[in-house]
């Protein structure tokens, strides 16, 4: 059995909101409490509460084997940057132990470790030092820091004066190249370019697999976490929610989402929507995988009857744009009523949206005439998958927001 590099045992943080120097309470803070407020002479002592306390993390416990590439995911405030300062040993644990075998390399935030008055040439010898490397040992591997980061121009620049994505470059290259076990990353791929994305996934994948080492990788890409981790962690409200197989975290992660308020509730004018997306699996919630059919379930009410309604749901990307709409009149030729509330069921074959967020919006009309709309009428999350059966993946920014399967028939160029 492989051994585990890192060992997290029941660790938990403590903050008190509000207070600098949470926790440090001297003699003379406890006498000023005594002397402001009677009652207390008279009580038992009892363990001190605070209404103000907040557990960023709360008995956690997790093991990572070496040479994996160990997701962490969860909602913002879930504890996420929290662990990963913890393991870092930026911040100390408020009880619990860790145990963690060989060098950790950080990259928590664009700029983290670097010396801003520093040239870029000076802080990758800084933070190998800081690994604990020789002189020799970074020489050794610093033509390939610079050809990986491509930033030789500037090498001799302050990196004060670089750009958040230049110190990306640098930062990741840095601590991807240098002889560090472990690699620690917190969402900060996202400030770089698709190709630089790309570049430092691949590299992360020859990190584990080729090279041993293990990264610890925090993402709200799920997509990413699925295509780089063996293990993930789904973190909520500072506890452990579920550990396991990426895909499974991914979903339990989503299903998140809907015990949300997504659209249940919306009121418009004189009527009220609510959209459901139901995934072919059976899942309730507001993510899909590329290519899996999946239902739309619309709840309608509305005040007074609708004699001659019909119903647009249209599915717009995060830019506004609008991608797909489903209209009854277009696809349902009879005329239908509403008298108090009616449910409509859209069946899409095949979701053929590229991956990421997409918003639905919505609008009713009586007889042709505009009733009510909805701008922001619930949420679509699409997730990878490989629809097409090459271990390829379109990017919306690239090749458009729908895709399709089609036939090639490529034949011999013919002379004239």
């Amino acid at each position: 059995m492989t051994a585990d590099v890192i060992r997290v045992e029941r660790l938990s943080k403590k903050y008190i909101l509000g207070e600098q120097g949470a926790g440090k309470r001297g003699l003379r803070h406890v006498i000023e409490d005594f002397v402001r407020t009677p009652s207390l002479r008279h009580r038992r002592p009892t363990r001190p509460q605070h209404d103000n306390e907040l557990y960023a993390l709360d008995d956690v416990s997790f093991g990572v084997e070496r040479g994996d590439v160990f997701g962490i995911v969860g909602r913002n405030g879930s504890g996420k940057s929290t662990l990963l300062k913890i393991l870092s040993r930026i911040t100390e644990p408020t009880r619990g132990r860790i145990g963690i075998k060989g060098r950790v390399a950080s990259l928590l935030e664009v700029g983290t470790g670097f010396h801003p008055e520093l040239t870029g040439r000076e802080n990758t010898y800084l933070n190998g030092a800081i690994l604990g490397m020789t002189r020799a040992q970074i020489t050794r591997r610093f033509d390939e820091i610079v050809a990986f980061a491509e930033i030789e121009r500037f090498l001799d620049t302050p990196v004060k004066r670089y750009s958040s994505g230049m110190y990306l470059r640098l930062a990741f290259a840095v601590a991807a190249h240098l002889e560090s076990e472990l690699i620690v990353l917190d969402e900060v791929l996202a400030v770089g370019d698709a190709a630089f994305q790309q570049k430092c996934m691949n590299k992360m994948d020859e990190i584990a697999h080729s090279e041993g080492r293990t990264v610890l990788f925090v993402s709200h890409n799920m997509g990413a976490v699925q295509r780089l981790c063996r293990t993930a962690l789904l973190l909520e409200r500072g506890k452990v929610r579920r550990i396991g197989k990426p895909a499974d975290v991914v979903v339990d992660y989503l299903s998140l989402d809907a015990e949300l308020p997504s659209g249940i509730g919306q009121r418009s004018g004189p009527a009220g929507l609510a959209i459901e997306v139901q995934s072919s699996a059976g899942r309730a919630g507001r993510s899909v995988y590329m290519g899996e059919p999946l239902k739309l379930v619309v709840t309608l009410d509305v005040d007074a009857p609708v004699r001659n309604a019909s119903v647009g749901i249209g599915i717009e990307a995060p830019s506004g744009e609008r991608v797909v709409t489903f209209d009854t009149t277009l696809q349902h030729r009879e005329s239908w009523g509403v008298e108090r509330r009616a449910q409509l069921i859209v069946d899409w074959p095949e979701c053929l949206l590229c991956p990421g967020t997409y918003r639905f919006v919505a609008a009713l009309y009586d007889n042709g005439v505009d009733l009510a709309r909805w701008y922001d009428a619930g949420r679509l999350t699409v997730l990878e998958a490989d629809y097409f059966g090459t271990n390829q993946v379109p990017d919306a920014r690239h090749q458009g927001r729908v895709f399709s399967k089609a036939r090639w028939h490529i034949t011999e160029c013919l002379p004239d």
